[in-house]
């Protein structure tokens, strides 16, 4: 294949062969040695999950998933597509060369396109890690021509590989926003010590802790706190209302340690005792707890000591069965119907084989696979839906069921509908990889405040912030605008 950049590559890998680079000789091989097959990055990548904090470590993975993709874009197509031969080495000085010379297509750079992946990914997580990793990956990408292996053209086009993989990781995993808003701030109860604060710990909740388990560690940050533990053999809404009766008579305040579907259970027993909710993170994903600023159970701890209380929206599910209007249900996530609750029943099914996160995925391929539309009634109208979605406010990042919110208290439910029409599955993941799911036919979104549904057929089920439950045949999801009190992090 002809390169009409030739004549300029060439002279420009004769200027960098020719010339004497001082203190270059003995790092710049060595480092690019290190990037073989991604290790340096590995390392690093590690690195900064040990040192680093919860930052750092997305950081790592986001640079990580961003060097696969790069790595797997150049090795499968880029080098398949163009058969370029190595540089010549006659110009290189000897002390420069690899001690093993590459024998696969030259153009283009694999270990540059790796490089700048990992860089500008952690960069798009984290501008300080990405200013740190920078000059390692300009100094990766250079060696490859320092060490006679690359042309420029190599690499400039193998970093503009690895910066574009970045940002598609990116456009599919959107970076995590900062603490949403939360409503109006209220006062809450002062509890010096944590007294009056009751705290009921599912121990079902999580993963297993790694050192001391969350009781003692809010025992420890909380010393006048009462705080029991709930096993898998006692009944939690039961716990949870021995607690908040104790706390509405101390006039303090209730206290939940659990994944997404104990807080929610907490926070309707919150709302008939007309008490404040303090969430202690400890499920697998605590996704209410993050979106408070609360990434640990000290965090929360702190938010109690200094009072810093806030209002947030509450969505709740009424069944509406035969006329009968029941007790409302509080969500304080999200709510769907359809292949959702499927792959949560898939998920917890296999979770404790192999893990939650693999489970995720096994289970979204399998529903893919084997999920069937369900056929609804919205607001009276006949739908043949793969997933109807409800968030609990807006959510600002775009997708089937998104995890990511700015505000806290808009009075919204953030509506999601995926058609369940001829082809609609293949249409919609065909519109989520090209980056246009939001012009897909199939996909339709709108921010409501209240919603009717009916389910007429048999089977279905829903799920509310991760727990599945059948569905009943008519149900109505609407909003309690600022109707829960909580305790927050710092902004």
């Amino acid at each position: 294949m002809a390169y009409p950049w030739k004549s300029w590559d060439r002279a420009l890998f004769s200027q960098v062969a020719g010339r004497h680079w001082p203190g270059a000789e003995p790092v710049l091989p060595r480092l690019s040695r290190a990037a073989d097959h991604g290790r340096l990055w590995g390392a690093v990548a590690a690195g900064m999950a040990v040192v680093g904090g919860p930052e750092a470590r997305r950081a790592a993975l986001r640079g990580a998933g961003s060097l696969a993709l790069a790595s797997l874009t150049v090795n499968t197509v880029g080098k398949g597509a163009f058969r370029r031969a190595r540089p010549l080495l006659e110009a290189v000085p000897v002390i420069r060369r690899l001690r093993r010379q590459p024998v696969t297509s030259s153009f283009p750079s694999g270990h540059s396109a790796s490089a700048a992946a990992f860089a500008t990914g952690a960069a798009l997580e984290s501008a300080g890690w990405g200013a740190l990793l920078a000059p390692v990956a300009a100094s990766v990408a250079f060696s490859r021509v320092y060490t006679g292996v690359h042309y420029p053209s190599d690499v400039l086009v193998g970093c503009a590989l690895g910066v574009g993989a970045a940002f598609a990781v990116r456009a599919v995993l959107p970076p995590a926003p900062g603490v949403p808003r939360p409503g109006p701030a209220v006062p809450v109860p002062e509890l010096p010590g944590g007294r009056g604060l009751h705290v009921v710990v599912n121990a079902a909740s999580g993963p297993p802790p790694l050192l001391s388990p969350p009781a003692a560690r809010i025992a420890a940050a909380l010393p006048l706190a009462e705080v029991s533990e709930c096993t898998e053999d006692d009944d939690l809404a039961e716990q949870l209302e021995k607690a908040a009766s104790l706390a509405a008579g101390q006039r303090g305040a209730l206290g939940v340690c659990g994944g997404d579907g104990t807080v929610r259970l907490a926070a309707a027993v919150a709302l008939r005792h007309g008490l404040p909710l303090a969430v202690f993170p400890g499920g697998t994903r605590n996704h209410f707890a993050a979106d408070l600023g609360l990434r640990g159970v000290e965090d929360t701890a702190a938010a109690v000591l200094e009072r810093r209380g806030a209002r947030v929206d509450v969505a709740g599910t009424t069944a509406l069965d035969g006329g009968a209007r029941g007790a409302a249900e509080p969500f304080l996530n999200t709510f769907s119907i359809g292949s959702y609750p499927d792959l949560v029943r898939v998920r917890e099914r296999w979770s404790r084989r192999v893990g939650a996160w693999p489970a995720s995925v096994l289970a979204a391929v399998h529903v893919l696979r084997t999920c069937r539309p369900v056929d609804i009634e919205i607001n009276g109208r006949p739908r043949s839906v793969w997933l109807l979605f409800a968030g609990n406010c807006r959510y600002s990042s775009v997708g089937l069921a998104p995890v990511r919110r700015r505000d806290l208290a808009d009075g919204r439910l953030d509506v999601r509908i995926v058609d369940g029409g001829p082809y609609a599955r293949t249409r919609l993941l065909g519109a989520a990889l090209t980056g246009v799911l939001t012009r897909s036919p199939v996909y339709e979104a709108a921010e409501v405040r209240r919603l009717r549904v009916r389910v007429p057929g048999e089977g279905v089920h829903l799920a509310c912030d991760g727990e599945v439950a059948p569905a009943p045949r008519e149900l109505l999801l609407d909003k309690v605008p600022d109707g829960l009190v909580v305790y927050r992090g710092r902004r």
